[in-house]
């Protein structure tokens, strides 16, 4: 790529991050070119779909946990290693609103700009998840489909407002549901919720 066709798509990106970041997903493309200064046609050479401009903005994030995975893989235990990575990908998940409901949807389209990077970041988990369960410290009934499942549902929570602050609770849950040998609060349920979480445990009951 040229040195200016580089310096116009690093604009365009730029932009969307900040449109994406305001509106979600389902941002307005024409409003990303408006506010780039471009026209649409301009945006459509660089990012000919709505998925391919977000598989872009997501790349770097992908990429990252791809590469958390390996190095969990080394640096931690098997059990450490699985609940790392599996924060960390909702938080990655989490940074543009909407984005949960294209990547489940990418995993089982080979069309999809996301499908790739979906696919390998799956496979990073999966990897770990199969390390965990030759260990026999993670239930050996779910493979990694069900694991990416689990993490885009726990990342779908920080969408909604209304129960947004139990996702660190309801992480906790599902963590250690995984887990054969963890309550929740040893992987960021209640105890990660402090006096809130008190709160809605008395609610509940």
């Amino acid at each position: 790529m040229r040195a200016d066709a580089r310096k116009n798509y690093d604009h365009l990106l730029a932009v969307a991050r900040a449109v994406v970041t305001e509106q979600g997903a389902d941002a307005s493309l024409r409003d990303i070119a408006r506010r780039a200064g471009v026209g649409l046609g301009t945006l459509y050479r660089h990012f000919p779909t709505r998925e391919a401009l977000l598989e872009a903005l997501l790349r770097t994030g992908f990429d990252e946990l791809t590469a958390q995975a390996a190095e969990f893989e080394t640096s931690s235990s098997r059990e450490d290693a699985l609940v790392s990575w599996l924060r960390d990908f909702v938080a990655c998940a989490q940074e543009y609103r909407g984005v949960v409901a294209l990547m489940m949807a990418a995993i089982e389209d080979t069309e999809s700009a996301l499908h790739a990077s979906c696919v390998t970041m799956r496979a990073a988990g999966t990897r770990l998840l199969t390390r965990a369960q030759a260990e026999g410290v993670a239930r050996a009934d779910i493979d990694g489909t069900d694991l990416f499942a689990l993490a885009g549902a726990l990342a779908w929570l920080g969408d909604q407002p209304s129960l947004a602050p139990r996702a660190d609770h309801l992480f906790g849950v599902v963590a250690s549901a995984i887990l054969t040998n963890r309550a929740s609060s040893d992987v960021g349920g209640n105890a990660a919720l402090g006096p809130a979480a008190e709160i809605f445990e008395q609610a509940d009951t």
